[in-house]
């Protein structure tokens, strides 16, 4: 997932719907007050929903807050993260979506870091819809574009140090003794003479201390959990099958609701016999419900989700799909074709003349299909309504990459105010962007179900669920595209003009981004990671068709393709003029590139490259790439069996700067390593007929089995700068790494996803 780094929060804020901009304005409003009064906190407390007081305990409301700190807004006030009970144990609310990526645990960390929490102590929550929870740097809800430590790194550590220093002026206090001769370790304040008072006694009194503005932080040498390889704090539930997500909610009385969505997008119901749904027994209703993109589909409310899907298999339904693009895989392709053969709108522009008499050439056409997102919890969303009309009251539970803009969603489609909308947020199965979306169509469309169930006489809590095939037709791909490129090069490898274009839809365009995403015709997030970090001249521009085919973000998004791209031609370029590919790219990247070269000297070292011999039948394969300020560089093996391609080792050299959590970075790679090589396999792709999507499920749809998995050793490039995010950059090098070193057995170059050999 992708999100503008460069936007402030007014200019993030200007570009939301309206209703959830005045609410946002409206709180950072009161939170820029200077010194808010112990009464009005309190009321923003309440009214927000989280807990009062930095250190809520029995009675906490009664006594009050610790006084609001003069010009921090929520987002840095500790009341909104931190609980501390009795008994010691601390709470950490995170602002983030835990979707197994592990920010739970990394943000935990950090701030336990300042804290001088006794680690074995701590949990992790996640927020909800109030504003305190924004993204500091976009000034929005958001869990995407591998931002949550990136962003939230000094954040959590403010938050870790400002809860630590209140503890320790509540014991100075009671010990009458300066604070500053006081120090922390594990959960306890330690005093003069070695006396003790352990957090959790000294809660109620730190809750009453001025919430500090400024706070000195530790020195990065004395961290003592910051930089350790740490067990998640979800592994046991998760690893045990206790952890409930989103899927899981059950409530008393709670219907399951499941929809037939048109075949083809934005189609309406022409006829519809639901006789023999309602005889299915379990069923309570059918309705006819409108979609976000102005379709409509047919939804079947009944007691269980088994009861519901029978009800739906038993439906009859004529579509009328009049007017609607009824796309064509095949037709597209040649259509991009025809596109990809003329310069689009520029991004960059070079002198293409040296084109013309370059000693050496490669004229080139790559083909990306679209891409479904897959994650392991189909999308869900249970919706529960109390009241009826303006009046109502509403509490939503999902597992949402970005619950401010959902709960503003489902407001607006409630017909309620946004502060009349609960937002639970629910560990989530899997996303990849799919749970980040700026229409909010999965949630809008439980809420269309929920409240046209209560119009019908149901007012139980409604769960709107999305099977597998559902997930895998229901919309959303990453696009297909088509590259051209035309290159070039000297005897020596040096790149005289390169005229690249790209054919895609935008994921951008007609969205509240688009202004600032889209520049002279060309979504920004199409063409990211072209180009860096060679030194090459070139000449980049993008066609944007529109179709029928709704279009996201996908993990790691533009770099999907254009990782892909940068690095097997660059390799090509380098077997044609016989250089090892490895001193090739380091002559090629230019003077800015010291963490690219220091990532991928990484991997050549620790995987043997040049130094041990490979099993016969067996190549090299060399990719690095720079995602998200991230740069992950693989060295591969792989061989070719009968005509399919086997990876057989990988090796990651990693710079994120400081590693948080170094096994949550390793998982992280391996799962993009894993996901890049899920574009590989044959039967990767979403392809259409008619406007209809052809896949439905994981027969159809490949991923990758234990078989297809290498071994994935990740090694990281130490460094004490701050974090950058480690979610998506595993993903595009791997792809790149295995198709070079596949171009190697077979002189061929892969030049379409997934491989086609022959």
């Amino acid at each position: 997932m992708h999100l503008p780094s460069h936007l402030s929060a007014d200019q993030i804020q200007s570009l939301l719907p309206p209703a959830m901009a005045h609410r946002l304005a409206a709180r950072n409003a009161d939170d820029d007050g200077a010194g808010l009064a112990r009464r009005s906190f309190l009321k923003l407390a309440t009214a927000s929903g989280f807990a009062l007081g930095a250190f809520p305990l029995v009675a906490s409301a009664q006594q009050g807050a610790a006084p609001a700190a003069a010009g921090l807004k929520a987002d840095r006030q500790p009341a909104a993260f931190v609980k501390i009970a009795r008994d010691g144990e601390v709470t950490v609310t995170i602002n983030r979506l835990e979707f197994g990526q592990g920010t739970h645990t990394g943000l935990a960390m950090v701030l336990a870091e300042e804290l001088d929490a006794d680690w074995s102590r701590v949990r992790a929550v996640h927020g909800n819809a109030d504003p305190a929870y924004n993204d500091p740097a976009f000034g929005m809800q958001i869990t995407g574009g591998s931002t949550a430590v990136k962003h939230s790194y000094t954040q959590y550590r403010e938050l870790g140090a400002r809860t630590r220093a209140m503890l320790v002026a509540a014991a100075a206090k009671q010990w009458n003794v300066p604070a500053s001769s006081l120090a922390t370790e594990r959960g306890v304040v330690i005093g003069p003479g070695g006396k003790k008072l352990t957090y959790g006694a000294l809660a109620e009194a730190a809750m009453q201390q001025p919430v500090p503005v400024e706070v000195t932080l530790k020195d990065p040498a004395r961290f003592k959990l910051i930089g350790q390889p740490t067990t998640r704090l979800d592994s046991q539930a998760k690893s045990s099958g206790k952890q409930d997500f989103g899927m899981d909610v059950r409530l008393p009385g709670m219907l399951t609701a499941v929809l037939t969505h048109p075949p083809v997008f934005g189609s309406k119901v022409a006829a519809l016999d639901d006789a023999a749904a309602r005889a299915v027994p379990g069923v309570k209703a059918v309705m006819r419900v409108p979609l976000h993109d102005g379709g409509e589909g047919v939804a079947v409310v009944a007691t269980g989700y088994w009861s519901a899907k029978q009800g739906r298999d038993a439906l009859k339904v004529q579509w009328n799909d009049a007017g609607r693009e009824k796309v064509d895989s095949t037709q597209q392709l040649a259509s991009y074709r025809a596109l990809a053969a003329k310069t689009g709108n520029l991004k960059h522009d070079a002198d293409m003349a040296p084109l013309a008499t370059a000693p050496n050439k490669i004229s080139a056409e790559f083909v990306f299909p679209y891409l479904a997102h897959a994650p392991m919890e189909p999308l869900n969303c249970t919706v529960q309504i109390q009241g009826s009309g303006a009046a109502a009251q509403a509490t939503v539970w999902t597992g949402t990459q970005m619950p401010g803009l959902d709960a503003a969603a489902a407001a607006r489609t409630l017909g309620i105010k946004p502060e009349q909308v609960t937002m639970n947020v629910q560990m989530a199965g899997g996303g990849f962007g799919r749970r980040g979306l700026l229409t909010s169509d999965f949630v809008t469309e439980a809420c269309t179900v929920a409240k046209a169930a209560q119009a019908a006489g149901l007012s139980a809590p409604v769960r709107t669920v999305w099977s597998r095939e559902d997930d895998m037709r229901g919309g959303y791909y990453r696009p297909m595209h088509v590259h051209r490129a035309e290159i070039g090069f000297d005897t020596q490898g040096k790149v005289l003009a390169w005229d690249h274009v790209i054919v895609g839809q935008s994921i951008m365009a007609g969205t509240f981004f688009a202004p600032m995403m889209v520049k002279n015709g060309v979504d920004e997030t199409m063409v990211e990671g072209m180009g860096k970090p060679y030194d090459v001249p070139m000449r980049l521009s993008a066609h944007h068709p529109q179709l029928n085919v709704p279009v996201l973000w996908w993990r790691s998004v533009g770099s999907t393709h254009t990782g892909y791209v940068m690095e097997t031609l660059i390799d090509e370029i380098a077997r044609a003029t016989k250089q090892d590919p490895v001193a090739y790219r380091m002559k090629l990247m230019d003077s800015k590139a010291v963490r690219h070269r220091a990532a991928l000297q990484l991997a050549v070292d620790k995987s043997g490259y040049g130094k041990k011999t490979l099993p016969a039948g067996r190549a090299w394969g060399v990719a690095v790439h720079e995602s998200f300020d991230s740069v992950v560089a693989y060295v591969v093996e792989a061989s070719v069996d009968n005509g399919t391609p086997k990876l057989h080792q990988v090796t990651a050299g990693v710079h994120c700067n400081l590693a948080v959590n170094p096994k949550s970075v390793e998982a992280q790679i391996q799962g993009g390593a894993l996901m890049g090589l899920s574009m590989c396999l044959p039967g990767a792709a979403i392809t259409l007929k008619d406007g209809v999507v052809e896949q439905s499920n994981f027969g159809d749809f490949a991923v990758p089995r234990i078989a297809d998995m290498p071994a994935i050793a990740v090694h990281i490039v130490p460094s004490a700068d701050a974090p950058t995010g480690v979610g998506e950059p595993g993903l595009p090098p791997l792809a790149p790494a295995f198709a070079n070193a596949i171009a190697r057995l077979t002189g061929k170059p892969l030049r379409e996803l997934p491989f086609k050999l022959g």
